[in-house]
């Protein structure tokens, strides 16, 4: 008799203590931002714990926000930040992007870039029409960059970052990607470079560490190589030169086979200028946002000032698109540059999913799926977020060191399309973790849509 009251007594106090465990429970979740319509549990995941993580999910069908973690809080987006420079693009360049502007005088051809990253680019399909041009010119052809307002790197990007090809150089005129390529292999009898020219400023030298096969004097175009490079060892490495006007007109005068000077001016295209085109604007879409090619990012922004004002600077473009077409966000993105390169950038969770809302308006669903990376399917999420055949999450990565972020679109088990965005910062333990946590939350939103 006496251990059944004391059993009795006890649970009569567990009662009040699980209520006020719930309750503090639900104040914590308030506490940490979340509202929701049914519950994913995010505050409670031990591995979002390790980190600092924000969510949002919204259904642009019915208006309504479905839940929200953190999802006021800024992050920093990293290639994220492709979100809002797709957006832009998409309101100001049009179907195809403008190559390169001429002026004929008399027998010469002057010509301006105007931001363009596909000439020559081995990671786009090429459109002849500018090479065929230049080549075939009868007068002699002068290239001017006075149009040029920007300096070669992004604010706050990594200044030891210099030789390796996700951080090439800005330019007005890039060509192949402003990235030179050394290979060596059974097939190649050496070393095969590209552009070739380089290969005569090819030097040695011992010091550099075994894993850099080719290294480059920072402000020269001198490249020099390792060891184990020079001992016959198989790499493939691409680095980027530095591309100043006088270095731009030696790799187009040793590409077209004819002379190509630099008129040093500060001469802009006349009102009468031509405008060349090259390819159609999805196709550098589709790199940027499924390959995460931050110098397609870059150029891109360049573009869009270059069409709105007729100059290039990053800074202009984003201030315009800021105050013109992300002036209705949610929260003021902090924005500075085209590739999220930079930790500068901040940016919150339903600011994203607000931007993802107003670029799946600008356009069918099946162009929209088709410029994003499919889950289990293609670009960076070609081995995650797999659901059979057909892909369930069509969206964009961005990856810093301690950072990761997702944010798209998914497809739920019912077919409706909701859009979300994945925040985490600051996490020190493995991203594999991390992603099979996403995809687990994911997975549920499909299911219980």
């Amino acid at each position: 008799m006496k251990k059944f009251i004391i059993l009795l007594f006890l649970s009569a106090l567990l009662v009040p203590f699980n209520a006020f465990s719930q309750k503090n429970k639900r104040k914590r979740a308030q506490s940490q931002g979340v509202t929701k319509s049914y519950d994913l549990h995010l505050e409670d995941s031990e591995i979002f714990k390790k980190a600092f993580t924000g969510f949002s999910l919204y259904d642009p069908t019915e208006g309504k926000t479905l839940y929200e973690y953190n999802a006021d809080k800024y992050f920093t987006p990293a290639s994220n930040t492709k979100i809002l420079t797709l957006y832009t693009s998409l309101r100001t360049l049009g179907d195809s992007i403008p190559a390169l502007q001429y002026s004929r005088q008399g027998s010469l051809l002057v010509f301006w870039g105007t931001g363009d990253p596909s000439f020559l680019n081995p990671h786009l399909p090429q459109n002849p029409a500018v090479f065929n041009f230049l080549k075939n010119s009868k007068e002699q052809l002068l290239f001017c960059a006075a149009n040029y307002r920007d300096k070669r790197f992004g604010s706050g990007w990594m200044w030891d970052d210099n030789f390796y090809d996700y951080q090439a150089e800005k330019t007005p005129l890039p060509i192949y990607g402003n990235v030179a390529d050394f290979i060596q292999n059974d097939s190649t009898k050496g070393i095969q470079v590209r552009p070739a020219f380089l290969a005569k400023t090819l030097d040695y030298d011992s010091t550099l560490h075994e894993d850099d096969f080719v290294g480059r004097v920072e402000y020269e175009n001198r490249f020099t190589l390792n060891t184990l490079a020079k001992a016959g060892r198989k790499f493939e490495i691409h680095v980027p030169f530095h591309a100043t006007p006088h270095f731009v007109s030696e790799v187009l005068a040793d590409t077209l086979k004819r002379q190509v000077s630099i008129l040093e001016s500060n001469m802009l295209p006349p009102p009468d200028a031509k405008t060349l085109y090259s390819l159609k604007s999805d196709s550098l879409y589709m790199l940027m946002m499924q390959e995460s090619d931050n110098f397609i990012a870059e150029q891109l922004l360049l573009l869009c000032s270059w069409k709105r004002t007729g100059l290039m600077n990053t800074e202009q473009a984003i201030d315009f698109s800021q105050k013109n077409f992300l002036n209705s966000l949610p929260d003021a993105p902090k924005w500075v540059d085209g590739s999220g390169l930079s930790r500068y950038n901040l940016v919150t969770p339903r600011s994203l999913v607000a931007i993802l809302d107003k670029i799946q308006q600008t356009m069918p669903r099946q162009r929209l799926f088709g410029i994003f990376a499919a889950g289990g399917v293609s670009g960076t999420i070609k081995r995650n977020y797999r659901n059979g055949d057909a892909p369930y999450v069509f969206a964009k990565t961005g990856t810093l060191r301690n950072n990761h972020c997702l944010s798209g679109y998914l497809i739920s088990r019912k077919g409706k399309m909701l859009i979300f965005s994945f925040m985490h910062n600051n996490y020190t333990g493995s991203m594999n973790a991390l992603r099979k946590e996403m995809e687990g939350v994911l997975k549920q939103v499909y299911e219980e849509n």
